[in-house]
């Protein structure tokens, strides 16, 4: 972040955010926030990279417009969006994918066509398959080449250069040339080099577009967990509904049993029982009642709250949540910071390569037409393709191994953090557990008592009422004939059996002892029936605990969850436990380990989790957690078993060995090819192959770890 020198404490600030697309690598961060650290009026401003968003903070006479042309001096294009996401795929994908589609068809045809002319094709043959290579290629690289012509345009423009722009003048100049050769009947032209080209860099920048769409997804996926609206109480007594963004505080909502909160507020009316696994990640219900604060987003379960609101919008707990998940999904990758470094010194590195070697055949006496092809040659064979693929190859081929072995990597990159993990953070509720409770024994149930339970269980959507429904059925139990079976808030389910009243609900707290997760059967003329449940344990949970710390990766548990309800989990798997946390705690937490120089890996899975995932080093959720949750972890593992994640961690460890043997064959490859092409040595064509070539060796090499999962 960088902070104008001049602020005024008594003004207040305004925040906005920016789109601003044309963000590609480091150097474009620092140059729109240097340039925005100095214009009047700008008191902060700080580059998302993984949204190419600008957060800016700055007094209240700088308006937007104002805003938007001092990054348009800086020499990018920007746009206002609202401070929480931009929803929606993005078009820059969908632009992407269809430019790499047209260079892909057109590469297989060219390539088609010049099978036949380097199979010795001559004279008017020759010349013929030329020209229905130009008709094709001609169209596919002025489509598919837009991204890098508009990006390199854009950068010459306003004085600076990038790594399209050397990208472009090879691809623009190797086109002229072969039209030129074509309508001239010469004997070489090199449309396929010039269209492979281009295919292979939109690959990549495709790969890099779909990352930055997940990234998003998560912070949507998370504002999506709020009502749309809520049911107003006026002062007359009457009712109206009204849409969230419309909400104030002061303002009285009524929230019916089976509805999310619109805002945060406090109960006025009550009491009842709401599921705040949003911000706890706890399965049970928790009671609130009159005077508790209660959150947007939290799911009412018993029956209607009244709630003052205090806190709407932008000022409600889980847009502080959208928001932190939004600070902390930035790029942590080091050979992509290793990149962005390179960056810098390979647009002029490359122009400068090509200028000499222009000039030097020129001045070895070669003419204009031979000094340019093998400038062409030149700015082609430097393409630092191999360089490029040497990490997202390695990825893709890892990717499709840990998904066959159940493990679904959303994020390439992650897997570079996933190997550098020595410390994992657990959350409790269904991560260590199953996070669906199970009733430990009914044997206490006899057939009548099991009739009776599961006709009045199967009435309601509690977790424990579901979770008893479930095992009743599953032994062959039969409902009961229950009449006019009701769910009171704060009591549970009643109904009438033979002309009597029986209940499922809450037991008494003297009778349940300490268990949080409890259920209490009560049939006239008989004693009350305790059903206890537990949240059992993932399958593997042992093993993947016990291969971790042989790893060498410290594991510990971090939940929302009550201390009674965490430590027998603890106690059973032998880990310490961070109890009753908050997700700007587990931020902290996070925080804290990693300035110790620690590589955190966060498991999580309720919506309570999506900062802590987003901000960990490197993260994973299970299959069955929230949208938020999935989408903001690094990967996801199926099935019921822990032990995917260890096997996750292993083979992005084998991953990142194949990405620096890649590096090295890259390397290498540069150091052989440029000499040979500043020597005039090889044609466009030959250094187009030469440079699919060490793309192909890369490949292969990556194409090892298909076995690691085995």
């Amino acid at each position: 972040m960088t902070a104008h020198p001049v602020t005024e404490a008594a003004i207040p600030a305004l925040h906005s955010v920016l789109a601003v697309p044309g963000i590609r690598c480091a150097a474009c961060i620092a140059k729109v926030e240097r340039g925005l650290a100095g214009f009047p009026g700008v008191i902060a401003a700080r580059v998302n990279f993984s949204s190419r968003q600008v957060a800016i903070d700055h007094l209240p006479e700088l308006d937007l417009p104002a805003l938007k042309q001092a990054i348009a001096e800086i020499g990018f294009d920007a746009e206002p969006i609202p401070n929480s996401v931009v929803e929606g795929r993005d078009s820059e994908t969908r632009s992407l994918l269809r430019a790499t589609a047209v260079a892909g068809f057109a590469a297989m045809n060219i390539m088609l066509l010049s099978v036949s002319v380097w199979s010795g094709a001559t004279g008017g043959t020759r010349d013929l398959f030329h020209l229905l290579s130009a008709m094709i290629a001609v169209p596919a690289v002025l489509y598919s080449g837009r991204p890098f012509f508009r990006s390199a345009w854009s950068a010459l423009r306003h004085g600076r250069t990038n790594m399209d722009v050397p990208i472009s003048i090879g691809v623009t100049l190797v086109t002229a040339l072969s039209l030129y050769e074509t309508l001239t009947h010469g004997p070489h032209a090199y449309f396929d080099g010039a269209v492979m080209l281009l295919f292979f860099l939109l690959v990549g920048r495709l790969l890099d577009s779909f990352m930055r769409d997940r990234a998003r997804l998560g912070v949507a996926s998370l504002l999506r967990q709020t009502a749309p609206g809520a049911r107003i109480l006026g002062e007359d007594g009457r009712t109206s509904w009204l849409p969230a963004d419309r909400l104030q505080p002061g303002m009285t909502m009524l929230v019916p049993a089976g509805e999310r909160l619109a805002a945060d507020g406090i109960v006025e009316g009550g009491p009842g029982a709401l599921d705040l696994s949003l911000l706890t990640g706890e399965s049970a219900p928790q009671r609130v009642r009159s005077g508790e604060v209660v959150h947007a987003g939290t799911l009412n379960l018993d029956g209607p709250l009244q709630v003052r609101i205090n806190a709407a919008g932008r000022d409600t707990v889980i847009a502080d949540i959208a928001r932190m998940m939004e600070q902390a999904a930035q790029s942590k990758s080091f050979y992509v910071r290793i990149a962005d470094r390179a960056a810098r010194l390979y647009a002029p590195a490359v122009h400068s390569l090509a200028i000499l070697s222009f000039a030097g055949w020129m001045i070895a006496g070669a003419g204009w037409h031979q000094a340019l092809m093998v400038a062409a040659a030149v700015l082609i064979i430097t393409c630092p393709c191999a360089l490029g693929l040497a990490v997202p190859a390695a990825q893709i081929v890892a990717a499709g191994t840990l998904m066959r072995a159940g493990v679904l990597v959303k994020d390439g990159s992650a897997l570079e953090r996933l190997a550098e993990v020595d410390r994992a953070l657990f959350d409790k509720t269904g991560t260590l557990t199953l996070g669906h409770p199970e009733p430990v024994d009914l044997e206490p149930l006899d057939e009548e008592a099991r009739s009776v339970a599961l006709a009045l269980a199967r009435g309601s959507c509690h977790p424990l009422s579901q979770a008893l429904h479930r095992a009743l059925e599953a032994q062959g139990a039969v409902p009961a004939e229950v009449n006019r079976i009701e769910e009171a808030p704060g009591v549970g389910l009643r109904g009438i059996y033979r002309g009597c009243i029986v209940t499922l609900g809450r037991p008494d707290r003297a009778a349940c002892d300490t268990d949080l997760l409890a259920a209490s059967l009560v049939i006239p003329e008989r004693p009350p029936i305790l059903l206890r449940f537990k949240d059992p344990i993932r399958p593997g949970a042992r093993l993947a605990i016990r291969a971790l710390e042989q790893m060498g990766i410290e594991p510990s548990i971090v939940s929302g969850d009550r201390a009674q309800a965490v430590a027998p989990v603890a106690g059973e798997l032998g880990l310490t436990a961070q109890t009753g946390m908050s997700p700007a705690d587990k931020l902290t937490a996070i925080g804290r380990l990693s300035d110790a120089g620690q590589k955190v890996l966060m498991v999580g899975d309720g919506l309570n989790d999506g900062p802590a995932l987003a901000a960990a080093h490197a993260s994973i959720a299970p299959a069955s957690a929230s949208d938020v949750g999935q989408n903001a972890a690094d990967a996801v593992f199926l099935g019921n078993s822990l032990l995917p994640v260890v096997k996750a961690i292993r083979i992005s460890r084998r991953t990142m060995r194949i990405v620096r043997q890649n590096f090295a064959i890259a390397i290498a490859y540069n150091a052989l090819a440029i000499p040979l092409a500043l020597a005039g040595l090889v044609t466009p064509l030959v250094a187009a192959l030469a440079m699919s070539g060490s793309s192909i060796i890369v490949v292969a090499n990556a194409l090892r770890l298909r076995s690691a999962g085995q």
